[in-house]
């Protein structure tokens, strides 16, 4: 087994930073610590929606607790300690670190992977382990028979039907206005995420009366999709529609901009409302829809993200960033209201819920996000639901794609 392995010791004292070795991980000063153990996505496709949305945020929580001098357990505070390896985008070696930090390095609590695959691979590991399963990077239509199932699972971005259904009712109020045509092109990356949302985005749209006049799949980790660029511009759909990961989606954006393909409504998947999106494409962002969202009028969601820019150099994503904190935020609550270390203790804290958090009283799992949001004056902001508070108007149709810059 090669995985790249690399253990972390947080700080322990205020302006120290220890190496501890593997005989006192495991020796009587063991629990002199709070060891949090994860496994994710440093290499392979994954690697950049890992970087954006889980590893800052999994870094950035570390760091604060511990410059607070640690998790309040009881009477004493405990500094966390990271045990972390490289999965590699690979579901096996997901597993397998998964079970090397459960059966050798016997962390206190395991944080999840980025993305839908690798969580429902690991899932049920977990499980048979009892660790609590909060799976902040994972989109599936199983997420409520997943949560009966495997009942210290969460699945925090809710299902793919949700996001569809949000999508198609979007589209379907455009077209009763004369806006767009009924015609939609489809393309999914060929992944849980994407197999799943498409199945969800098919339903939806024909239920609406829409005509899928393209619907595919492609490999994941692909960029190079000129020739599904050029197969869907001669169909005349208004709408284009991507279930896709970081790679797929940068490479669309940029394919559709060289090819003027520049439908009146262009959706794109994961990675978009990453921050590395607008900057890749300034201008040429604007009025592209995903999934996600934020109002930065929120003062505790503008205070995250201006510590995430202080701590990471750079800002986080405006979707499963925000609901991976909010998320972090309640275990930390959950480990301190139940003063111990044992999880059985933790998890049912976790199921209690009642966590005040950057998306207000929360309990992992709770849907209070958004699930459509477009990029507008240089922010991703949120379109619906449309009847949360601070939604935003429609920007429409997408601008024409401006020269590369």
């Amino acid at each position: 087994m090669q995985i790249s392995a690399k253990l972390r010791l947080a700080t322990i004292a205020a302006a120290t930073t220890a190496v501890m070795s593997t005989a006192t991980l495991f020796g009587a000063n063991a629990q002199e610590t709070y060891r949090i153990g994860y496994a994710i996505s440093k290499t392979g496709p994954a690697a950049p929606g890992a970087a954006t949305s889980t590893i800052p945020n999994y870094e950035m929580w570390v760091k604060e607790i511990n410059d607070a001098g640690g998790l309040q357990v009881g009477d004493k505070k405990l500094p966390i300690e990271v045990v972390e390896y490289d999965d590699r985008s690979s579901s096996e070696e997901a597993v397998r670190a998964i079970e090397r930090l459960i059966n050798q390095d016997k962390v206190d609590f395991i944080l999840s992977p980025w993305g839908t695959g690798l969580n429902l691979a690991v899932a049920p590991i977990l499980d048979r382990a009892g660790y609590a399963h909060l799976a902040g990077t994972a989109v599936t239509d199983k997420a409520p028979q997943l949560a009966k199932r495997w009942t210290n699972s969460y699945w925090l971005l809710g299902t793919g039907e949700q996001y569809a259904v949000e999508l198609a009712k979007f589209l379907e109020g455009l077209k009763a206005d004369g806006k767009i045509n009924d015609k939609v092109a489809m393309i999914a990356v060929a992944d849980g995420f994407g197999i799943e949302l498409s199945k969800a985005g098919r339903e939806a749209l024909e239920d609406r009366d829409f005509d899928l006049v393209y619907d595919k799949t492609y490999p994941l980790g692909s960029q190079d999709l000129a020739t599904i660029v050029n197969d869907i511009k001669a169909l005349g759909a208004d709408t284009f529609v991507a279930f896709s990961y970081p790679p797929g989606t940068l490479g669309l954006t940029e394919q559709s901009r060289v090819l003027g393909f520049n439908p009146k409504v262009f959706y794109a998947g994961v990675g978009t409302a990453f921050p590395l999106y607008k900057n890749r494409f300034g201008d040429n962002a604007e009025g592209v829809v995903s999934l996600g969202g934020a109002s930065e009028d929120d003062p505790k969601i503008a205070d995250y993200i201006k510590r995430h820019v202080e701590f990471a150099e750079r800002e986080p994503d405006r979707w499963a960033s925000i609901v991976n904190w909010a998320t972090l935020q309640s275990l930390q609550q959950a480990i301190e209201r139940a003063g111990t270390t044992d999880r059985e203790a933790i998890n049912a804290e976790l199921a209690k819920g009642g966590f005040d958090t950057i998306l207000g009283t929360y309990k992992p799992g709770d849907q209070t996000f958004w699930q459509v949001g477009q990029w507008q004056n240089g922010k991703f902001v949120g379109l619906a639901p449309t009847d949360m508070e601070g939604a935003a108007e429609l920007v429409f149709p997408k601008p024409e794609w401006k020269a590369a810059q």
